[in-house]
């Protein structure tokens, strides 16, 4: 890759080596159900069984696969994809399908033992099949998961093997049900709590403790900095989140976590089939790598405000996770 690419790719990585910290601090609902299945005694497993059946959505597609793939795959035996999308379902805005208000795109492989994970921004433009070109995020609204992986497909030309839905209520009851997270806050806001209450949430910076309405709006707000650096701020605070729930306290109040989390979330993926997952948890020398696709903001000429993605940097993201999930990338990218 010359070094202009370079410039213009900037893909973010991280590494760390605290499995503990590591596999799933993007996908909470599994990484609480996997938790459980090497936890302590028989009953908080089968609350865990319990609580993925209960989630479980059968997502038909022709031949049962990505329309991107030539085989099926499972996760047992293959490289895998999960996209992650965080859903705002409150009563005062659940009209219907709700716009997406997080996607993240998981590359799992199992030659590497390591993890991509790529934040998509909210606001990005682009094709949403059999609608036309808008924010990425509209595409839920118009036709939930299924659109989405649809539109994720077109935009990227990578695979979605399987997805998590997760509505904000989990968030906010797993935060509270262990007892807030510390967290550096960037800077002073105020914002709507996850009833619309005008400046129910009010912070000033500094690092201190946040209940589940208070680490929620932090991941969600945009008007301090950017939809980038939202994306970025998102994982960190999902990653806090983590490494507290897998910490021996919280242990002990898993029940209740994964109560909150089989409420709140649908999946395609089966039981046995999260529990696939645990050989990348289980392996000490994993690395994860963060990833975020280069753009900029402005408005079109609707007079609204995109997310415009460089096409360079998401062809270079592009095959970055097909050559992660073992496709075939563009000889271009090559050279």
């Amino acid at each position: 890759m010359s070094k202009n690419r370079e410039n213009i790719f900037r893909v973010k990585t991280r590494k760390k080596r605290n499995k503990k910290k590591l596999l799933f601090f993007l996908i909470i609902p599994l990484s609480l159900l996997l938790v459980a299945t090497v936890s302590y005694g028989a009953h908080v497993y089968k609350t865990a069984q319990e609580a993925a059946n209960k989630s479980y959505e059968k997502f038909e597609r022709d031949g049962g696969r990505s329309a991107l793939r030539d085989e099926s795959v499972t996760p047992v035996d293959d490289n895998v994809s999960v996209l992650v999308i965080g859903v705002d379902d409150s009563e005062t805005r659940n009209e219907g399908n709700s716009r997406s208000d997080a996607l993240m795109l998981a590359t799992f492989n199992k030659q590497k033992k390591d993890v991509n994970i790529l934040s998509i921004p909210r606001d990005s433009y682009v094709n949403v099949p059999d609608y036309g070109y808008t924010k990425i995020n509209h595409a839920h609204a118009y036709g939930g998961p299924r659109k989405t992986i649809d539109t994720v497909e077109n935009f990227l030309n990578v695979p979605v093997d399987y997805y998590v839905r997760l509505n904000f209520e989990a968030f906010i009851e797993i935060v509270d049900t262990i007892g807030g997270i510390q967290y550096d806050v960037p800077f002073e806001m105020n914002e709507l709590d996850s009833n619309d209450n005008q400046n129910a949430i009010q912070l000033m910076p500094g690092y201190q403790n946040l209940n589940g309405e208070e680490a929620l709006a932090l991941a969600r707000t945009r008007k301090y900095d950017s939809d980038f650096e939202r994306g970025k701020r998102q994982q960190e605070i999902i990653k806090t989140i983590f490494k507290e729930t897998a910490s021996a306290s919280s242990i002990l109040k898993l029940d209740e976590l994964i109560n909150a989390v089989g409420d709140n979330m649908s999946t395609d993926l089966t039981f046995n089939e999260m529990k696939s997952f645990m050989s990348y948890g289980l392996n000490t020398d994993l690395a994860i790598n963060t990833i975020n696709i280069d753009g900029q903001g402005s408005k079109m000429q609707d007079g609204i405000w995109y997310y415009q993605v460089d096409e360079q940097s998401r062809s270079e993201i592009e095959n970055t996770l097909r050559e992660h999930l073992d496709l075939p990338v563009s000889s271009a990218w090559q050279n």
